[in-house]
């Protein structure tokens, strides 16, 4: 988008371009989301910025009234590099919590002075300040929405210290922690942490959970007309403003910041769903259905591996069978751990025994570190890893790549599904059709899994 397009898109205050980009206002020196309540700004006082990172890097401190911290997120697959998509996951992941930039590039397979390089092209701003920047935000909605204490806050949120905590915030937001607090609603629930995710509209809320549901594995997950539960943690949609509400109980303060991003993930929140819509709409076999469920998304998971082993255990199944086997899993050996299921007999569970050996193998690959769910190798570099183990095809491969990976263009063209609802019998015509829905075939293959019903 051009700076006209951005400053059109702010003044319509149109809610499907929030996280998309931010304006930031030279006379006030502050940032905000295109779709801020405030005074619109005349153009010649504005410029834009693709991030928050660059925008605060830049010199401009957070609108304290659309709180930029809160906005939706860019797709990781948004950008035009695909190293620079995987080191966003793994900074997301904390991977410069505690490790440094060099740490990260040798997990890239780069030198950190290319990595550097690649982040000032694509982003705007080195690895460092995306990674500070994700702190100070992920601080600030916990100081606004939680009642938590500053030290608990400020570990939550990946600081080393308190004391770099507050130093940080002061340089942000030129106000500490205690004066943002006071912004805080009074009525921040205090036994259990609330956090609001928002999302690009549209959502197709009830085609996510009719997706999940028959899938959710018993003893693990509980999925509802209007919610999805797991482990101490509660989702649910709150349409109205454009965002899930995540009800966390406070076992673990540390882990809240992963715990968001398992849901963004899952949940597919970062998607830009207008974008994908305008693009596959314009094909005949996905116009209709494409019209008829807007905001469709394609859903993650919580946990790679278990996805994938679920996944496995669907191989040549019905999906309520698939979902009986995984529940029998985890009654027998607990939530599927691969240090655990490598070493186990896993026939007990009513598969075969080619299956047990299959599922057993890529335990071994994932706990020797052969297979990564830490996004540290592209995409198709894993599909080709998962193939070479015994009992993985290319279906299985592709779709633990929609799922798991969060691959936008993974497309398992040999599923029986996809063919029927294509009125296709050739896996070849297929794959051939699907070229143009690129890069967005996993969704392609979501609406056509939803024309099914």
């Amino acid at each position: 988008m051009d700076a006209d397009a951005c400053y059109r898109a702010g003044c319509a205050r149109d809610a499907r371009f929030d996280g998309l980009f931010f304006t930031a206002v030279r006379s006030t020196r502050i940032f905000c989301r295109p779709i801020c309540p405030a005074r619109i700004p005349l153009r010649r006082n504005v410029e834009y910025f693709p991030n928050a990172a660059a925008a605060l890097s830049a010199g401009y401190r957070p609108c304290l009234r659309c709180r930029p911290e809160v906005s939706p997120e860019l797709p990781v697959w948004a950008g035009t590099s695909t190293t620079v998509n995987r080191a966003l996951r793994l900074i997301e992941d904390g991977a410069l919590d505690q490790g440094s930039t060099e740490d990260l590039a040798e997990r890239l397979g780069l030198t950190d002075r290319h990595l550097r390089r690649l982040f000032l092209e694509h982003v705007g701003v080195p690895p460092v300040v995306v990674a500070q920047t994700r702190r100070v935000l992920f601080a600030k909605r916990l100081i606004t929405e939680t009642n938590l204490p500053f030290s608990q806050i400020a570990f939550a949120s990946g600081f080393s210290s308190l004391r770099r905590f507050n130093e940080a915030l002061r340089s942000a937001y030129r106000r500490n922690p205690k004066e943002l607090r006071r912004l805080a609603p009074p009525d921040a629930p205090a036994e259990t942490i609330e956090l609001k995710l928002h999302y690009r509209p549209p959502y197709d809320w009830t085609a996510f959970l009719g997706f999940i549901g028959p899938r959710a594995i018993p003893g693990l997950e509980q999925v509802d007309a209007s919610s999805y539960r797991r482990a101490g943690v509660e989702i649910t949609q709150c349409a109205a403003k454009n965002c899930l509400v995540a009800r966390i109980t406070p076992n673990n303060v540390k882990s809240l910041r992963s715990t968001a991003e398992q849901i963004r993930s899952l949940f597919d929140l970062r998607a830009n769903t207008f974008e994908i819509a305008a693009h596959l709409g314009k094909s005949s076999p996905l116009k209709t259905v494409v019209k008829r469920h807007p905001g469709l998304r394609v859903p993650g998971c919580w946990d790679g591996f278990e996805l994938a082993v679920r996944a496995m255990l669907g191989q040549q199944v019905t999906v309520k069978g698939a979902t009986t086997l995984a529940g029998r899993l985890v009654e027998r050996f607990g939530p599927p751990k691969p240090e655990i299921l490598a070493n186990e007999n896993l026939t007990v569970i009513g598969i075969p025994k080619a299956r047990a050996e299959s599922i057993r193998g890529f335990a071994r690959a994932v706990a020797d570190g052969c297979i990564r769910f830490d996004g540290s190798v592209t995409s198709e570099e894993m599909i080709g890893r998962m193939c070479e183990l015994r009992g993985i095809g290319p279906w299985t491969a592709n779709y633990i790549a929609m799922r798991a990976l969060g691959d936008p263009d993974a497309f398992p063209a040999s599923d029986l599904g996809l063919l029927k609802a294509a009125g296709l019998s050739s896996e070849k015509r297929l794959a051939e059709i699907a070229e143009a829905w690129r890069p967005w075939r996993s969704y392609a293959a979501m609406y056509l899994w939803e024309s099914l019903h």
